[in-house]
Formats: structure tokens, sequence, C-alpha cells
């Protein structure tokens, strides 16, 4: 009986550094499928730069937000007044595995007019100017390409910034999702600042 009982205890042990075997070589597949990334654009009032990534397969999330300048944490009051060196951004988490840099890097440069160097549509001033702010060297490649390549079309010269990553700081939460929780005052505001008058002007009409 005791000799039965000791093989099956055998056996348990077996089964059982067995499956811990298995876990652990299952583990670092599990991460690399939850493996994120990240990239930050400031194009104008960042109200108007969460809608055209927040719905794209692949994004995870976006966040308005400050970046680029000296003030920790700052407020929406500090960065508006412009004394603060920020720029409004959207700080957008996603999966490179379902879409690539490339392809914000598209929506961004449709969503900005990038011969504005005073600022973007009626938001006028440093607070608003346009920027992508590259978080390793592949994004910083990547970025320069694209930006030439928007040139060229354009035959005008490109003053959007291509600036390393700085610290982005979260925007109030009544800045967060603008457009979901004030759909039409969004809108308005969109029409009356002339943002989707010269996008057209600049890109043609959306298919």
């Amino acid at each position: 009986m005791r000799r039965n009982l000791s093989k099956f205890m055998a056996l348990l042990a077996g089964l059982l550094l067995g499956v811990a075997l298995v876990a652990t070589a299952a583990e670092p597949a599990t991460k690399a499928k939850t493996a994120t990334a990240t990239a930050v654009f400031a194009g104008g009032c960042f109200w108007c730069m969460v809608h055209p990534f927040d719905e794209l397969p692949g994004v995870m999330s976006v966040t308005s937000g400050y970046t680029g300048g000296q003030k920790v944490n700052p407020t929406y009051e500090q960065v508006s007044a412009g004394d603060t060196g920020h720029v409004e951004a959207v700080q957008i988490i996603f999966d490179p595995k379902q879409i690539g840099y490339e392809k914000l890097l598209e929506v961004f440069w449709r969503n900005v007019d990038p011969l504005d160097k005073g600022g973007q549509f009626c938001d006028r001033g440093s607070t608003y100017t346009s920027a992508v702010f590259y978080q390793n060297d592949e994004q910083k490649k990547l970025a320069e390409q694209s930006k030439a390549a928007i040139e060229k079309k354009l035959g005008k010269p490109v003053v959007t910034a291509i600036r390393p990553a700085a610290t982005f700081y979260a925007a109030e939460d009544y800045h967060q999702d603008y457009y979901k929780k004030n759909p039409l005052r969004y809108k308005y505001y969109r029409y009356s600042c002339g943002r989707d008058q010269r996008l057209e002007e600049l890109w043609g009409k959306k298919n």
C-alpha cells in the first residue's frame, strides 16, 4: 500500500513539474502578445487630435496632454499662458503587431497643417504648433522620411518639428475624450476654427 502511494506521489510530482515548466515556457509568448509602443504627436488643439487615432485597429488608448516644456505637472491654464514651453499633444499607446508607426504618421500628417509655423488653424501661439516627438531612433528615422515625403507632395517647406520625446503630462479629466463627452461643441469648434476646411484644402476630401 505504501509502495503504491509512493509511486502515486512521485507521478503527481512529475505532473506538477511538467505543468510548471509549460507555464514558464509560455510566459514570454504571453508577454510578447501584450507588448505595446508609444507615439506622441502635437497637432494644435488636443481635442481634435484624439478622434483620428481613437478608433484605429491596434490603438489601445489616446490621451490628451502636454509635453516638450520645462515645468513639472503643468496645468491647462499655465500651458495656455505660454510660459511653460509645453505644446498640447496626444499620447498614443498602440500594439505594433496590429498597426505600424508609419500608419500613425500618415494619420497625423493628414490632420495637421504642416505649413503653419504660428500654430494650427484658429489656435495661435507656440502652445499649438505641430510636432512629432519620437521615442527612439527608428521612430526618428520614419518621422524624418515621412516629413520629407510630405514636403515633396506639397511642394512647400514643412515646418512641423521632429523632436525627441519629453515627459508627457496627461491633461485634466475634462479634456479627455472631449469629442465623446461634448459632441456638439466639438463639431462646432472644429468648424468655427476652420480646421476641416483647411484640411480639405490641403489633403482633399476624406474617402
